[in-house]
């Protein structure tokens, strides 16, 4: 994932010139616990696609069929990419206030090409043996690659002019659901790429699966980007936190709204007869792939809230534990992304398949699985990554992990 908020040179205390070390600290750690709050879910989505294979998911859930559990669990995971994304670009902002245009743009266009690299050589992969067909998975990774690179030339923009550019790609890009296109168009690898989450065919039996359409995601890392000042040391917590409350409370309100009216920003949703726990679950079941504007209220809404939160009850552990997952997210992502696999291809070796097919492994264990074979564990050697990268700011590569 995308780094921790990079520290401008001279650290917190050049941060905090017009205010109190503490406040700054309380202003950063909260950016941090609010990443690592969304990777500890994330690892609920990541344990399904390889232990609970079992229990598949369409996108978008069918109110009418989904196990409960699984319909809530969905939404709850929702968070995760909207969240991350915004982040770096707010991340990328401050980097910014402490580097040069140049410096800035040098750092997004290296760590950009290092993401789309590690998401093609590395962890598309890690999937292979757990699906038959050998498939470049584009995904969250690879997405933000694309968008700091394209964050690289636009943040020349005046502010107002990205903020505007955000949010005509978040609110409008459902104008295009209707343009689709398929094998044998001329830019349907491009549109792929930009806005239909598709399959390419690709030499040697090879795929490439638009997972992450870059498109509606450039719009939420430019609007990160875009608040970067409400999280300067200009601007006191009280008013950042008041802008942040009105910020996340207006997104939701525009999301039960329109989702009410049912005329835009997803797939119609529908009342199921004599069952109002699916009623709820139709609801709030929107389309990911690519994001609707109706998936990107609610969660970015809830992301503002999230912050508030974590910024006042900064002193607490949980958010200093919090902390330390999302102070070393790359770190994190790739350290429990291998665990996973290397327990799985363990798993399916020492046990075979076991779910009728001839190549998946399957498990019911999941709270044993997520939170004491994973979250436990993993803890520690991101505590030791997050602290070199703190101690050692002279070594240059460690900001891109």
């Amino acid at each position: 994932m995308a780094s921790s908020v990079p520290l401008p040179r001279g650290g917190i205390s050049n941060l905090a010139s017009g205010g109190t070390k503490a406040a700054t600290h309380a202003r950063l750690a909260n950016i941090d616990a609010l990443r690592g709050f969304v990777m500890v879910l994330m690892l609920l989505d990541h344990l399904r696609e390889t232990w609970f294979v079992n229990y598949a998911v369409l996108d978008p859930i069918d109110a009418t069929t989904v196990i409960p559990a699984l319909g809530f669990a969905r939404f709850a995971v929702s968070f995760c990419a909207p969240i991350f994304v915004a982040l770096t670009g707010l991340g990328v902002y401050l980097f910014s206030t402490n580097h040069t245009v140049e410096e800035t743009m040098e750092y997004l266009l290296k760590r950009g090409f290092l993401l789309i690299a590690i998401e093609l050589v590395y962890l598309s992969p890690l999937y292979w043996g757990i699906v038959p067909q050998p498939t470049f998975w584009l995904q969250v990774i690879w997405c933000i690659g694309i968008c700091m690179i394209a964050l690289a030339a636009l943040m020349r923009l005046p502010r107002a002019a990205l903020i505007a550019l955000g949010l005509v790609l978040v609110c409008f890009h459902n104008l295009l659901d209707p343009i689709q296109l398929t094998k044998g168009d001329s830019l349907h690898a491009v549109w792929a790429l930009l806005h239909q989450r598709d399959a390419i065919e690709l030499p040697l039996g090879f795929l490439a699966r638009t997972t992450y359409p870059v498109l509606p995601w450039l719009g939420v890392i430019s609007l990160g980007f875009g608040i970067g000042p409400w999280f300067t040391s200009a601007v006191t917590p009280q008013v950042r936190q008041k802008r942040l409350l009105m910020l996340g409370f207006g997104m939701i309100a525009a999301f039960v709204l329109l989702r009410l009216l049912n005329v835009y920003g997803d797939k119609p949703w529908a009342v199921v007869e004599g069952d109002p726990v699916r009623t709820v679950i139709s609801f709030i079941s929107m389309t990911k792939y690519p994001p609707s504007l109706l998936f990107l209220l609610p969660t970015l809404g809830g992301g503002a809230l999230l912050l508030v939160l974590f910024e006042r009850i900064d002193a607490s552990k949980l958010v200093a534990a919090l902390a330390i997952f999302g102070g070393a997210p790359m770190f994190f992502y790739l350290l429990h992304l291998t665990v996973l696999r290397i327990l799985y291809h363990s798993a399916l070796a020492i046990w075979g398949p076991n779910n009728g097919t001839a190549y998946m492994f399957d498990s019911y264990n999941w709270v044993l699985v997520w939170f004491v074979g994973m979250i436990i564990p993993l803890y520690y050697p991101t505590v030791w990554y997050a602290r070199l990268k703190r101690r050692r700011r002279d070594i240059t590569w460690l900001k891109y992990f």
